[in-house]
């Protein structure tokens, strides 16, 4: 199959500073792949972010993940941020809903070094009244004060090295969203611990309809 997975475009996006440091890459996934990737994501029937191993992945969405793990990935976002990454575990989940109490205002855990988030949703009417989609917000208590919208659609990748200032959130949308959340971990206590409850997780998870 074609590249899963557009490096070009990603190197030649620039990082962006409003209101902090990422960069957002349309069509990550090229629209020559994305529909095979779409045909073949797991039903998910319940929210909640769900370990690859708990999933039935096949064909070119158990491509994508691995893509998305592997150290080509990895080398471009750690040159794009100059960050060193080399010794950071990786931790990735899928979403296939989102329920009413998603999207609240919030940073990620200290523990998890940078934040990439693809989205592998068609571009549908769904998103063009904004809720569900990610909001890149300038402080922590006024979701309508956001610098970036972020639509969760086409194979749009979004990564943001975390901070005390990474302040994201969207609107309430319930309903099928599609994304794969994987994180660069830090080598400490609470990262250690995040990724002993995430393989935990992935066993539990094996055992519920997704």
């Amino acid at each position: 199959m074609p590249d899963s997975l557009d490096y070009a475009a990603l190197d030649r996006t620039p990082v962006a500073t409003d209101p902090f440091p990422h960069i957002v890459v349309p069509n990550f996934v090229p629209p020559s792949v994305l529909p095979s990737v779409i045909e073949t994501l797991p039903e998910m029937s319940s929210g909640g972010s769900f370990p690859p191993s708990s999933l039935r992945l096949r064909g070119a969405a158990r491509d994508l993940i691995t893509a998305m793990e592997s150290p080509r990935l990895r080398a471009h976002i750690a040159a794009k941020f100059g960050l060193d990454l080399n010794d950071s575990p990786t931790m990735l989940t899928v979403r296939g809903r989102t329920r009413e109490k998603d999207g609240q205002i919030h940073t990620d855990s200290t523990a998890k070094l940078v934040t990439v988030l693809l989205y592998l949703n068609p571009a549908s009417a769904d998103w063009a009244g904004k809720d569900g989609c990610l909001r890149l917000l300038r402080g922590p208590n006024d979701l309508e004060d956001y610098a970036v919208e972020v639509p969760p659609v086409d194979g749009t990748l979004l990564v943001f090295p975390n901070g005390p200032t990474t302040f994201h959130g969207h609107r309430t949308f319930v309903g099928r969203r599609y994304a794969i959340q994987l994180n660069y971990m830090a080598n400490d206590n609470k990262a250690r611990y995040e990724l002993r409850r995430h393989k935990v997780s992935a066993v539990m998870k094996r055992l519920l309809p997704a």
